[in-house]
Order: structure tokens, then sequence, then C-alpha cells
């Protein structure tokens, strides 16, 4: 009976005793149960990024010629030039019939030797007329010396007087016919320059260098330079894309900035630079038009459908990865963690690169952001910020 409250109390010690490590494992557990959060976070960062804007459009020529024929009314007799051939300015495209024009030309040659031989014998009146007034000026003058003397009478001093007016008569008409014989050969020469003209148009030419793009022509066809072209050309291969620019996009488009373009199932962009801006909107459907020109035609062909990309700008900004931002009542937000605390910070946007927006305002240089805005922090909240790269989502 006396050894059992002995028994009792040492039974009750030993549970006190227990009892202390047990409170303590459990406390030690709760706290190991509180895990905070991984959030991804980025560093906001100076990068260079590119202002671009995106247009599309299709493949034309920066300048299409069409051949017509300068001589119209010939049969088409020969074809020199097809669809694809490179021509140079100068190259003959077409030969005309020159058969009518050939005989007409010889008839005119023989006309121009008859003119010549009148002139010559026109010339020959000349010099016997000059030779005889002359002969009777010095007559008369002669008689006139006599009369004075009183050798001979008035009336023949009169005579020789007259004979020599006459003869200066004969001189001046001479002279005319020579002049009319001149003025025919000259008529002549020209109906000749005409023909030799009219010759020469036989052959259709090219103006200007460039591709043959579409030929009309038949052999056998009467030429017509009212009529359909006989070729028509991209003068020096030059070809450009004429892109379709949003209206707010329009004055940040300006001339000589550099382009990058793309088409469907290319292996390689196609470069370029702005050529013109028009400075006009079309009214139907609000968007402007910008001329750009390709640098490697070869590259491209006309009626291609060509997405671009133009470079407005480049600069050196503060910049957090797209998906970072997020709305708030005043605008843009993104949330920031300070030393495990998320926050929200109001921002001003700038310029959107790839993954990468610029942040005018609101933010520091290696500002932790969290990645995604949309994730489930809210201000207030601790996290576990886990750093990540924003290199990547700039390729993106």
């Amino acid at each position: 009976m006396i050894a059992r409250p002995s028994v009792f109390a040492a039974l009750l010690s030993a549970l006190m005793v227990a009892s202390v490590p047990l409170a303590a494992q459990t406390e030690t557990a709760t706290e190991a149960a509180i895990v905070l959060p991984a959030i991804s976070v980025a560093a906001a960062q100076t990068i260079l990024l590119s202002d671009r804007v995106i247009a599309s459009g299709l493949v034309t020529a920066v300048e299409e010629v069409q051949v017509q024929p300068l001589l119209s009314g010939q049969a088409i007799e020969e074809l020199l030039a097809d669809i694809g051939d490179s021509v140079s300015a100068g190259q003959v495209l077409a030969r005309l019939s020159g058969s009518t024009l050939e005989l007409q030309r010889s008839e005119v040659l023989a006309s121009r030797a008859a003119t010549a031989a009148a002139i010559a014998q026109a010339e020959a009146s000349l010099i016997e007329a000059g030779a005889s007034a002359q002969e009777a000026r010095r007559v008369a003058d002669r008689n006139d010396t006599l009369r004075e003397q009183g050798t001979i009478s008035r009336a023949a001093a009169d005579q020789a007087d007259a004979a020599a007016e006459a003869s200066a008569a004969r001189v001046r008409v001479a002279e005319q016919g020579v002049a009319s014989a001149r003025a025919q050969l000259d008529l002549v020469d020209a109906q000749l320059a005409s023909l030799d003209l009219q010759i020469a148009r036989t052959e259709v030419k090219s103006p200007v260098a460039g591709i043959v793009t579409a030929r009309n022509a038949m052999l056998g066809a009467i030429a017509s330079g009212g009529g359909q072209a006989m070729f028509t050309l991209i003068r020096d291969g030059a070809l450009e894309l004429r892109a379709e620019i949003a209206e707010e996009d329009l004055l940040r488009i300006a001339t000589g900035q550099n382009v990058s373009m793309t088409t469907v199932g290319a292996a390689t962009a196609v470069t370029g630079q702005v050529r013109l801006v028009a400075p006009s909107i079309d009214l139907g459907t609000r968007l402007g038009e910008a001329r750009i020109s390709i640098d490697d035609p070869s590259q491209v062909r006309t009626g291609m459908f060509l997405t671009a990309e133009i470079l407005v700008s480049q600069s050196d900004v503060l910049a957090v990865p797209v998906t970072a931002i997020g709305s708030g009542p005043q605008g843009p937000i993104v949330m920031r963690v300070v030393d495990g605390l998320v926050e929200q910070i109001d921002v001003q946007t700038g310029v959107r690169d790839g993954g990468m927006i610029g942040i005018l305002s609101g933010l520091a240089p290696g500002d932790l952001i969290v990645t995604k805005a949309a994730a489930f922090v809210r201000a207030g909240d601790r996290v576990n910020p886990i750093v990540t790269d924003t290199n990547s989502a700039n390729e993106d």
C-alpha cells in the first residue's frame, strides 16, 4: 500500500516529461507546413527594342513600260523577244514588213536624181545668162562713151542699154530657176528622210532595259500604234511591294526605313527600303499605302503577297516581358516583388518588340517583376521569387 503512490507519481511524472517533446514536435511540424509559393519573376533591364510597323501587300513593278509600234499599217514579220526575256535599251523586239517602203524609197531616189540634174542644168543656164549679161553691160558702157564723143547716135546707145537690162533680167530668172530646183531637192531629201525614218521604225525596239512580262504581238498581224501594246516590260526589272498601312501607323512611316518581308513558304526574308509614302489614305478602307523597293527582285515575282515589317526606330529602353503587364484602374500595372513581398505598381508602357515591352515610367533597372500578371498573387502576398531569364521572351 505504501508503494502505490510512488508508482502513480512516477507514472505521472513520466507522462509529463513525455508530453513536452510531443508539443515541441507538433509546433515544428506546423512551421514546416507553412511553405511560401514559388513565383517566377524577372528583372527589369535595359535592352535594345525595335519599333516596327506590320503591313502587307502585293508585289508590282516599280515602272511598267508599254511598247507600241511607231509605224502603223505594216504586217509583223518577225518576233525576237518573248515573256521572261531580259532586254537592253534599243534591242529589237520585233520587225515589221518594209517592202512597200523600200519601193517608195527607190522612187524618191530616182526623183532626187532627176532634181539634181535639173539643178545642174539651171546652174549652167545661170552661168550662161551671167556671161551674156556681163558682155551686154560692157557693150552698153562702151556705147555710152562713144555717144558722149559723138561717134554713135543716141538711139544706138539706148539700144545697147536695153540689151544689157534684158540680159540682167535673164540672169535673175536663171537664179530663180536654180533656187526652185534646189528647193525641190530639199523636198525630195525630206521625203527620203521620212521614208528612212519609217523604214527604221519597222524595227520595234525596247525604249528601256527590262524584263518582258507580256507579249501580245502575233506574226502576220497588222501593227497599230493605237491598239494593245505589243510588249510590256518591267523597267530595269525593278519590283516593289505596295503595302497597305493602317491609318494610325501611316505618319510613322518615312522614306528610307529598312524593311524585312516574308512570303508563305520562303526560307529567307526579302529585304528592302521604303521608297515613298502615299500622301493620302483610301476613304473606303481607311488604309494608306507605302511603296517598298525590293533589293533582290529575283526572290519574288509580280503578284506575290508579302508581309512586311517596317523598322521605324531602335533604342535601348527599360523593358519587361509582355506577360508581366496587367490592367489596373489607372491603366497598365505590374506586380513587383521586394524582399518576398508582392506590391502593385502602375507603369507607363512603350514600344513592344516580340515578347518584351518597354517601360517608360514606374520601374527601375533590376526591379523583380512577376512574369505572369495573371498569376495568383495579390499585393501584400509573400512569395518565394524564382528569377527567370528574359532573353528567351525577347527572342519569342
